[in-house]
């Protein structure tokens, strides 16, 4: 398994604990498994866990991880 890097990092505000640069689908998992607010485990949360999984084991694109992170982020509103 290799680490498949986004283009340019999703920064997430986690208040109070503040912001966090999301650069890779690595990563993405990691956030969205360990970071991700109980409040925002929806359909959002769901496809980006699967896609970035996917982007990461190259099954999917690095743009795929990115965009659907970037999805999720703003339905949970944590988009900085």
């Amino acid at each position: 398994m290799n680490d498949v890097w986004f283009s340019e990092p999703v920064v997430i505000d986690f208040e109070p604990s503040g912001q966090h640069k999301v650069s890779s689908c690595f990563e993405a998992v990691e956030c969205l498994d360990q970071r991700w607010p109980r409040r925002a485990f929806d359909g959002a949360w769901w496809s980006a866990s699967r896609i970035c999984r996917d982007a990461r084991d190259g099954l999917r694109s690095p743009v795929q991880g990115r965009k659907t992170m970037r999805k999720a982020t703003m339905a949970a509103r944590l988009l900085a």
